[in-house]
C-alpha cells in the first residue's frame, strides 16, 4: 500500500465526516444535548407586563424601491397587536426613485428618512438608526409580511436580561409549487428554522435573519458600509458580549421563494460572500477557550457550510473514483461512488425538470444542496468584487 494511497484514504474519510457533521451530524449532536440538559434544567417564560407597562419599539424597515409592496406592508404595520403608542413605525428608503416615498407619505403613523444616494442596507441602517431611541428596535423587510402577535412575542423574550437580540422564524410561501426556488427555499429554511430552535434551546441561536429580527437598542452599533450580512455580523456581535440570540417561531416574516433559479443564483451567491465576510471578521469567535459552547455552535452551523464544505462536497468525488478503480480494489469504495454517482444524477435531473417546470420536490433537494454548494464557490470572486467596489449594495432577487 503505498503513501499516496494511504493520504487519499485519509483524505477521503476526513472530507465525508466534515460533511456528515455540518449537514446532519450536527444536528443529531444538537437534538441530544438539548435532551440532556433539559432532563435537569427547563427554561422558564417570564411573561409580558401590562400594556401600559410595555417598552417602546420601533418597526425599522430599509427599502429601495418597493412601490409594488408599501400598501400589503402598511397594512401589515398598522394591524400589528401592540399597543400604537408604544410602536413607532420608521422607513429607510435610501436611494428609492421609484413612488415609494410618496406612497408612504399617506400614512400618518410613519416616519420616512430619505437619503437620495444608495449606499446599500447597512449604510441605511447605520443612518437611520441615529434617529431611534426606543428601548427596542425590530428589523424587517419591506416584502415579508410579520405575523399579528410578533411584537409581544418578541417583547416577551426581551424579559430575559440575558437576551440582547431576538430573531423570528422566516417562512417561504410559495403558490407557485413547482418552483425549485421555491421549493428548496422552503425545505431548506424548514431544516435551518429546526436547527435555530434547538441551538436557541441549548445555549443561543448562531445568528438572524433580516426578514425579522430584533436588538436592543443600547446594544447596536454602526458596521461597515460594505457589511453583506448585516444581520448575521449585528447579532453575532451582540452575542460575543455576553448577551445571547433567543429564536421564536411564534414571530414569524413571510416572503415569497425566489420566482427561478436565475433570482435565487444571486441571493445565495450573495448570502455566501456575506458568509465568507463574517467568518474573516468574527474571527475572534473562532476561540473555544473565550467564547466556550457559542463558538462550538458558530463553527458547527455556520462556519463549516460557508468554507470547508463547499470545497469538500467537489473535491470528494474525485478522490472516490481514485479509490475505487486504485489497485488495491475494495467494494466499500465503489459503493460510496455508485451513491455520489446516483446523488449527481439526480441533482441533474432536478435541474432539468425545474428548466422545465415539472413539478418534483424529490429531486429539488439534491439540485438545490448542489446549487447551494456550487454558489458558496462562486461567492470566492463576488466577494472581492465588492470588495473593491466598498458598498454593501446588491441588485435585488425577483421573487415569486
Amino acid at each position: 500500500m503505498n503513501t499516496s494511497y494511504i493520504v487519499l484514504t485519509v483524505l477521503f474519510w476526513v472530507f465525508l465526516f466534515i460533511l456528515f457533521y455540518a449537514y446532519l451530524g450536527y444536528g443529531i449532536m444538537l437534538l441530544i444535548l438539548v435532551k440532556v440538559k433539559e432532563l435537569f434544567k427547563k427554561k422558564v417564560r417570564i411573561a409580558l407586563p401590562e400594556d401600559d407597562k410595555l417598552p417602546s419599539v420601533t418597526l425599522f424597515i430599509t427599502a429601495f424601491n418597493e412601490e409594488d409592496v408599501v400598501h400589503d406592508k402598511m397594512t401589515n404595520c398598522l394591524n400589528l397587536d401592540y399597543p400604537e403608542d408604544k410602536l413607532d413605525l420608521v422607513w429607510c428608503t435610501d436611494g428609492s426613485d421609484d413612488s415609494t416615498n410618496a406612497l408612504l407619505a399617506k400614512y400618518k403613523r410613519v416616519r420616512v428618512l430619505y437619503e437620495p444616494i444608495r449606499n446599500g442596507k447597512t449604510a441605511a441602517m447605520n443612518r437611520g438608526m441615529r434617529y431611534v431611541d426606543t428601548e427596542i428596535v425590530i428589523f424587517t423587510d419591506a416584502n415579508t409580511m410579520v405575523n399579528k402577535e410578533a411584537i409581544r412575542v418578541i417583547v416577551q423574550r426581551f424579559m430575559e436580561p440575558k437576551v440582547g437580540c431576538v430573531a423570528g422564524e422566516k417562512r417561504i410561501v410559495n403558490s407557485n409549487t413547482d418552483n425549485a426556488a421555491g421549493g428548496g427555499e422552503g425545505i431548506y429554511w424548514k431544516y435551518e428554522s429546526a436547527l435555530k430552535a434547538y441551538d436557541d434551546r441549548l445555549y443561543s441561536a448562531v445568528g438572524a435573519a433580516g426578514e425579522l429580527f430584533a436588538v436592543r437598542r443600547n446594544l447596536f452599533f454602526e458596521m461597515d458600509k460594505d457589511t453583506l450580512l448585516d444581520d448575521f455580523i449585528l447579532s453575532l456581535s451582540i452575542a460575543m458580549k455576553g448577551y445571547k440570540i433567543a429564536y421564536t417561531p411564534d414571530a414569524y416574516a413571510e416572503e415569497s421563494g425566489s420566482a427561478d433559479m436565475f433570482e435565487e443564483e444571486k441571493r445565495k451567491v450573495r448570502i455566501a460572500a456575506g458568509g465568507l465576510q463574517s467568518v474573516w471578521r468574527l474571527r475572534p469567535l473562532l476561540n473555544p477557550f473565550k467564547y466556550g459552547v457559542l463558538s462550538f455552535q458558530y463553527v458547527s452551523h455556520r462556519v463549516l457550510r460557508w468554507t470547508l464544505a463547499p470545497v469538500i462536497l467537489f473535491l470528494l468525488f474525485p478522490i472516490n473514483l481514485i479509490l475505487a478503480f486504485s489497485p488495491t480494489w475494495s467494494i466499500m469504495y465503489f459503493v460510496f461512488l455508485l451513491c455520489q454517482v446516483l446523488f449527481y444524477t439526480l441533482g441533474v435531473a432536478g435541474y432539468i425538470m425545474a428548466k422545465k417546470r415539472i413539478k418534483n420536490k424529490i429531486l429539488f433537494v439534491p439540485y438545490y444542496f448542489l446549487f447551494m454548494n456550487w454558489n458558496c464557490i462562486r461567492a470566492i470572486p463576488y466577494l472581492y468584487k465588492k470588495k473593491k467596489q466598498g458598498t454593501g449594495a446588491w441588485e435585488k432577487s425577483k421573487r415569486a
